[in-house]
């Protein structure tokens, strides 16, 4: 893992890093679940809030037939170690009761970490940026919505990648808000 900036501590970093995270959920409350987990994700320390995409309906990908997911994307800046935001994030869905028994399977919660500034991993624990972002429209359309001159390492601009997918399976659910962190 590139992290040339970690203070002696180990437990966070010299500077603060752009993180985006993908939420989504498609049991439940959906729109309860999502707002519970951005509660959660800000209440401790470490984690400052930037901005938070509109909410979207999407078809699930790949998995056994399940209901559509509501999914958002969150922006913060971190002094965070990405472990340290991981650890975090994996509490968060197992406080919400997500179920990990079928790969790709329906779930209460689903955070993924999908760019931690220019910190990039081949960790399978945690692999940076996400493997798979640049592929899925679930993740590309509410980030181009919130930040549309993103970029995503290695695969370029997160609008055109969005365009790429030409938001396969995504709604935008204008009827549907979440409050940002207090």
């Amino acid at each position: 893992m590139t992290q040339p900036d970690r203070t002696p501590t180990g437990g966070h970093m010299l500077v603060k890093h752009r993180t985006v995270l993908s939420l989504g959920s498609n049991m439940g409350d959906r729109l309860n679940n999502l707002q519970e987990a951005v509660d959660a994700l800000f209440d401790a320390p470490g984690l400052d809030f930037l901005a938070m995409s509109p909410v979207y309906e999407t078809a699930p990908v790949g998995g056994p037939e399940q209901p559509d997911f509501l999914n958002i994307v969150v922006i913060a800046e971190t002094r965070l170690t990405p472990e340290t935001l991981l650890e975090r994030v994996l509490s968060i869905e197992d406080a919400m009761d997500r179920v990990r028994t079928v790969k790709w399977g329906p779930r209460t919660l689903d955070i993924d970490i999908v760019r931690f500034g220019d910190v990039t991993s081949a960790d399978p624990a945690l692999t940076l940026p996400h493997p798979r972002a640049h592929e899925r429209a679930f993740v590309l359309v509410p980030w181009s919505d919130v930040e549309p001159d993103a970029a995503l390492p290695g695969h370029g601009s997160v609008a055109d990648l969005a365009a790429a997918t030409a938001g396969a399976g995504v709604r935008r659910r204008d009827d549907l808000s979440l409050q940002p962190p207090a």
